[in-house]
């Protein structure tokens, strides 16, 4: 069976076609600018030419309707009719206290879906428009919804309640939701199977443009960096991370800022491009190495605010088995994981300079043969962990 996967933003979107059980990758790519002239579509079939053009794309629709036709393309396509596609599945990026887990998506769920958009601005409108517009397209589909949030539903409540009158987290539910929990689950799973252990204590750090970490103690998530919101925890791309909530106050009251303002610097203007002007990793580390001392302030601060995270994960397990870096930056950058690392040999971590010089495609590890704690790269794979968890509800 081949599942369409989709993981829809404001102006891009991703995709991949899986074929399941066999989890074999048939095509994936891209769609990006959305809404703008110079809109940038890519499809890269795994047998066949690669297609990359830069054309017009006015709307999801119209995007999603290029693609369907590269889909059944007769020299580069991989479906014979439209109606050979089965099943969708859709990253949906906040399932609240709603869903705990992979969900038919039916006329109820994206109403309260839709209800969640306050909770998640950037993300649940898209991820529902991406929703809607291939129901229009592949009619016959079975579309089904994957929660960045239902890994993090075994979160304690010690761990996910904020000190607030009760009444905002019984009835507004306001409280700790954790997001990337696709990722989170698919390599902490990868990493205890790995480590071969019935017991284990891992702290999974995802380190991309969006950044979060995970304690996951004998499979199950019981801590996570963000929080109410993506832009909690540690400082990301564009995102501030934690932050006292005086200082929102601060900047409305006493700097003239509206809310909306506010919302748009936490979100877009902060983190790493808010202290350096760069948002990527690779320009704050070349950047360092010139001699520019924002960017190596912000990269010191970055890797000490993880590992504030690390000792305080390791304090609530008890104990650390392994750390796993993941995504962009984490499976990227070794002078990330180098700073991270660097001064944990009080719970055993202790790098291996040589073995950290890589960008590897499969599990790597990092530690020295003395090392009490692995020190682990797990290339991140939310697309086929969406359409393993698609394909096992069906």
């Amino acid at each position: 069976m081949k599942i369409l996967i989709i993981n829809s933003g404001s102006s891009s979107l991703k995709y991949q076609v899986i074929e399941m059980p066999s989890e074999r990758l048939v095509c994936r790519g891209i769609i990006e600018r959305i809404g703008q002239e110079n809109s940038v579509f890519e499809y890269i079939p795994t047998e066949g030419e690669k297609v990359q053009t830069t054309l017009p794309i006015l709307d999801h629709k119209q995007g999603l309707s290029k693609l369907v036709s590269c889909l059944l393309d007769q020299e580069i396509g991989i479906l014979k009719e439209a109606s050979d596609l089965k099943m969708i599945g859709h990253r949906i990026v906040h399932g609240g206290s709603t869903f705990s887990k992979t969900r038919i998506i039916t006329p109820e769920v994206k109403i309260k879906i839709k209800e969640l958009f306050s909770l998640a601005p950037l993300h649940n409108p898209a991820n529902l428009l991406g929703v809607e517009v291939c129901e229009e397209l592949f009619p016959e589909a079975q579309q089904i919804a994957v929660f960045d949030t239902a890994f993090h539903q075994t979160i304690p409540s010690m761990a996910y309640k904020y000190a607030l009158p009760k009444e905002l987290t019984n009835e507004n539910k306001i409280r700790l939701y954790g997001f990337h929990g696709t990722s989170h689950k698919y390599v902490s799973e990868k990493a205890i199977a790995f480590l071969g252990a019935t017991q284990s204590k891992v702290i999974v750090l995802h380190i991309g443009n969006g950044a979060s970490v995970s304690a996951v103690q004998n499979g199950k998530c019981i801590d996570h960096s963000m929080g109410f919101s993506p832009t909690a925890g540690l400082p990301m791309g564009t995102r501030t991370g934690d932050i006292d909530p005086s200082v929102i106050l601060h900047l409305i009251d006493n700097l003239g800022y509206t809310t909306s303002e506010v919302s748009h610097m936490l979100n877009k203007q902060s983190g790493m491009l808010g202290m350096t002007g760069f948002s990527d990793f690779r320009d704050l580390v070349s950047q360092s190495e010139q001699g520019n001392e924002e960017c190596k302030e912000a990269l010191s601060l970055y890797a000490y605010r993880i590992k504030k995270y690390i000792g305080a994960y390791t304090a609530v397990m008890n104990g650390l088995d392994a750390i796993v870096f993941t995504a962009g930056a984490g499976e990227n950058c070794k002078e990330i994981r180098a700073l991270a690392c660097e001064g944990l040999d009080y719970i055993g971590v202790d790098l291996d300079e040589k073995l950290n010089d890589v960008k590897p495609k499969e599990l790597t590890e990092l530690q020295t043969k003395t090392s009490k704690v692995k020190i682990l790269i797990i290339p991140t794979n939310e697309e086929l962990e969406i359409a393993k968890q698609a394909f096992e509800l069906i």
